[in-house]
């Protein structure tokens, strides 16, 4: 599994992992049943403590991306269809919130904003 710890940025690394392999799950790199490696495997590859591998597979589980099966591992869960088009829309809405920031920054108005995104919808 390919996950990229950073220790820049703030972020726990327990979010990055959780991260990533949500972002794998969505973008079907992962998909319903696949097996992720044990949380002392993890721990291993990424030089991390087994508490931040646990945390992590917690919160995709919380969040309903993984199921953990006692004696035997952690699983890609079944898509749910409504969980993974929120999940779409908020990271679009943190997109365009992190565009109009951009566009306000650089002294563009919201017409011209909206042109642009016009321009890009009709791509």
């Amino acid at each position: 599994m390919n996950i990229i710890i950073s220790n820049q940025g703030g972020k726990p690394i327990y979010d990055q992992i959780a991260e990533q392999i949500r972002a794998m799950v969505m973008d079907g790199r992962l998909k319903e049943g696949d097996m992720l490696p044990s949380l002392r495997l993890l721990a291993k590859e990424l030089k991390v403590s087994v508490i931040t591998t646990r945390r992590a597979y917690d919160e995709l589980e919380q969040a309903g991306f993984v199921v953990q099966v006692a004696g035997k591992g952690c699983f890609v869960a079944a898509p749910n269809t409504a969980l993974l088009l929120e999940n779409r829309r908020r990271e679009i809405e943190r997109c365009i919130a992190e565009a109009v920031d951009l566009a306000k920054g650089a002294g563009i108005d919201s017409d011209e904003l909206r042109q642009m995104l016009e321009i890009l919808l009709d791509t």
